[in-house]
């Protein structure tokens, strides 16, 4: 089981190069896969900032609902070390999507099992939409105390990492919402069409890697995603703070 573990993460690591650096050299050559570094080094305290306030949001979520367990093992924190997956903070990196370490919880230390297993399961998406809005307001305090911040390399990069925010958190709301294990629409779909003993529940967990990988090779999150997470940016950016 561990080899085949192995090899599935492989292959999703190879899966996530070919579609991150590898495509943008063949798609554009050097500039491509410079363009490729650069956007991708702008992304990143987008990502360790969403990844650890959806994992955070979990987990306290979890420990006011009465299970310890996210507490105990360190999770009710910001601190991106306690939340970072190795291949879910890649994935964001290479193609966008991404997720990090899933909490662990005992949904029998619920005071209301089904109630409280939802709400953990959407306090992850949640906190990245407000993640998002309260980015959206700095920038636009930014752009309006320094409207000259484009102007600048310096300030140019500073506001794209700011707007890569913005992006980040609503593509890991999204995603995180697609029904399939470890993510956490599948989580919530499970609660509510009470799932968690049935065949298809065991069956889809056992086989979630594989899903994933499939989903990932066929660009299903990129053809389902895009135009809801371009749509939610630029309502926040254009329509709601009237940035641009």
């Amino acid at each position: 089981m561990q080899r085949f573990f192995d090899r599935r993460t492989l292959l999703l690591f190879l899966i996530l190069i070919y579609l991150g650096p590898v495509r943008a050299v063949m798609t554009n050559g050097a500039s491509g896969f410079s363009d490729w570094i650069v956007s991708t080094l702008i992304t990143i305290p987008g990502i360790i900032i969403g990844l650890s306030f959806h994992e955070y949001a979990h987990a306290m979520v979890a420990y006011k609902c009465g299970d310890v367990t996210p507490k105990v093992m360190g999770r009710c924190t910001i601190d991106p070390q306690a939340h970072v997956d190795l291949f879910g903070i890649l994935s964001l990196l290479f193609i966008g999507f991404g997720w990090g370490k899933p909490v662990v919880v005992n949904p029998a230390n619920f005071r209301s099992r089904r109630r409280d297993s939802i709400l953990v399961g959407v306090a992850g998406v949640t906190m990245n939409l407000i993640v998002a809005l309260v980015f959206g307001l700095i920038l636009k305090i930014v752009v309006s105390a320094v409207p000259a911040i484009l102007t600048t390399s310096f300030g140019h990069t500073v506001f794209m990492m700011f707007y890569y925010v913005i992006i980040i958190n609503i593509s890991l709301m999204l995603f995180n919402l697609l029904p399939v294990p470890p993510l956490d629409g599948f989580n919530v779909f499970t609660e509510i069409f009470h799932l968690e003993n049935t065949q298809f529940h065991h069956f889809v967990y056992r086989n979630s890697m594989v899903i994933l990988l499939v989903l990932i090779i066929l660009n299903v999150p990129s053809m389902l995603l895009s135009r809801p997470i371009y749509a939610i940016v630029s309502f926040i950016t254009t329509t709601l703070f009237h940035i641009f």
